[in-house]
């Protein structure tokens, strides 16, 4: 018996150690940043975003809408309310939300409302959803910055919503110019002086 209760003091002494340990290393994984974006056909912008320094995930889905769990062929129909969008995950350290929306209007035309090269629709707009208020406060000053600069020659129309849910494309949209290096894009990155 005298075993048994041993057995049971150690475990009890040492749940706590491991516990705390646990919870360690969720902190370290928190200090990461989700960013969702949205700025045309996502093959494109998935291509250019995840080549960022920093830059440690991206998925491509449908957010902003109404529909849960969208896919592909009822976002392609304009009205899910849903926008083809990008997760990403980046290590402030290395790349800041503020440098990775610069980053963002380099690569897709801020000034056309619903529309992206040959993309027409609600589901190819420009826009940035933002999932506390200190992205909003970016956001909404780095559009500021943007216009200011007047390298677009044009009003930028970029929406600033809240986020709400992101549901995650199929998978063949994944990572698609890497499995198609000649699938369509009209995504590529403009050499700008946006006022950074």
């Amino acid at each position: 018996m005298k075993p048994f209760i041993r057995i049971i003091l150690i475990l009890v002494v040492l749940l706590p150690a491991v516990n705390h340990t646990q919870a360690k290393g969720a902190a370290m994984t928190e200090v990461n940043q989700t960013a969702y974006l949205a700025g045309g056909c996502f093959w494109g912008m998935e291509e250019l975003v995840r080549q960022i320094p920093g830059v440690l995930a991206t998925e491509v889905g449908y957010t902003g809408g109404g529909t849960p769990d969208a896919t592909y062929e009822q976002v392609r129909t304009g009205t899910t309310g849903h926008a083809e969008s990008l997760k990403i995950v980046f290590d402030p350290g290395k790349l800041t939300y503020r440098h990775l929306l610069f980053e963002f209007f380099r690569m897709h035309d801020p000034t056309l409302r619903n529309r992206q090269g040959n993309d027409i629709g609600t589901q190819y707009r420009s826009a940035i959803f933002y999932v506390d208020e200190e992205q909003k406060r970016i956001a909404e000053e780095i559009i500021r910055i943007v216009e200011g600069s007047g390298e677009w020659q044009a009003r930028i129309v970029t929406e600033v919503v809240p986020f709400r849910e992101f549901f995650r494309a199929e998978e063949y949209h994944q990572k698609y110019l890497v499995k198609n290096p000649r699938g369509y894009t009209c995504h590529y990155i403009r050499r700008m002086d946006l006022g950074e």
